[in-house]
């Protein structure tokens, strides 16, 4: 068998695992609420014997934190958890050996076009994942990364997969392994970042309304099982906080492997706007946190839109306008 099929076999044990991981991580979300639900039963009946009244948003402290003593609900979901984060680890070994039997079928680094970029950004979002897991111990973002890098995987194999070739001659050069890799590492930190932010939302949100007494909303009672938004705030900005150097550095290597591929180091190009556009809006997040008034949600706003931003670059960019970046493989 050739390293190319290899690496294709490899991609699809990677899609069938990460499917099983987000299976177990959503059975796991099931469980848990299940025992919110048992709980609010519990509340309203002790309410009804005249020992106080509850409702759902005021009860619930997080399920799997360890605050509440187990039932076999809370120790089915953590099973079921742990389960998911162990398929993930077994999911991201094919994924990885995918990507480096992929690099030995065309005989260079394994991210020369839209294919190869987004299955090693997808593998660099479920790496810092894992390291997240193991500093913060933030299982519960498993769900979130294993959607989004099915949903990556699954438009790299159905829509821009392009067999393992040599390289273009405008891509040969030393430049591709220092700027690719190094938005590569960027594409995932920022995925990963964005996904707590996103919960950060949710959880301010709830946090909101239960401090103005307002009526709990659908998602609430998830929401309720979510480290506290002041908790998630951190752990995005950490996160933000590498992937910044990290894109900041993407945008001036590419510069300097333009300079030696094209003669400037500067010219305008599609690619190059929107790198800098991506740039600029992160640089307005990090500057939003320091600046009364846009602090909290509206600097995480901020930074979903410059997450947005990064995702045209790379899709939109690619696909929609012609320039010297045009090496979509497509």
């Amino acid at each position: 068998m050739s390293f190319a099929a290899l690496s294709n076999l490899f991609m699809e044990a990677a899609l069938v695992t990460y499917a099983g991981a987000l299976l177990a991580y959503l059975a796991e979300i099931l469980f848990a609420s299940r025992q919110d639900r048992d709980r609010a039963a519990e509340l309203v009946g002790a309410g009804a014997a005249g020992r106080g009244t509850s409702t759902l948003v005021e009860a619930p402290a997080h399920a799997l934190d360890g605050h509440r003593a187990p039932t076999r609900w809370v120790d089915l979901a953590n099973r079921l958890g742990r389960i998911g984060l162990t398929v993930t680890v077994l999911a991201f070994s094919f994924h990885l050996a995918s990507v480096v039997t992929r690099g030995l079928a065309a005989g260079r680094v394994p991210w020369g076009n839209m294919y190869e970029f987004s299955t090693m950004g997808a593998l660099a979002a479920v790496a810092v994942f894992l390291v997240v897991v193991r500093v913060y111990g933030l299982r519960w973002l498993g769900v979130w990364v294993d959607a989004a890098v099915l949903v990556t995987l699954g438009i790299a194999v159905t829509v821009l997969y392009a067999e393992a070739a040599p390289l273009l001659p405008a891509l040969r050069s030393t430049w591709l392994v220092i700027h690719v890799f190094a938005a590569i590492t960027g594409s995932g930190l920022l995925t990963v970042a964005t996904i707590v932010t996103v919960m950060y939302l949710a959880a301010h949100g709830r946090e909101s309304r239960l401090a103005a007494g307002a009526a709990p909303k659908r998602l609430d009672a998830y929401a309720a099982r979510l480290p506290t938004s002041t908790a998630l705030d951190k752990v995005s900005f950490r996160l933000y906080a590498v992937a910044f150097p990290v894109w900041t550095f993407a945008v001036v290597a590419g510069a300097i492997w333009a300079q030696y591929a094209w003669g400037r180091y500067w010219g305008w190009d599609p690619k190059e706007t929107w790198s800098l556009v991506t740039w600029l809006i992160f640089a307005g997040y990090f500057h939003a946190r320091s600046t009364a008034g846009w602090k909290g949600r509206a600097a995480a706003v901020v930074a979903i839109i410059g997450y947005l931003s990064f995702l045209f670059n790379y899709f939109g960019v690619n696909l929609l306008f012609n320039g010297l970046h045009a090496y979509s493989g497509l």
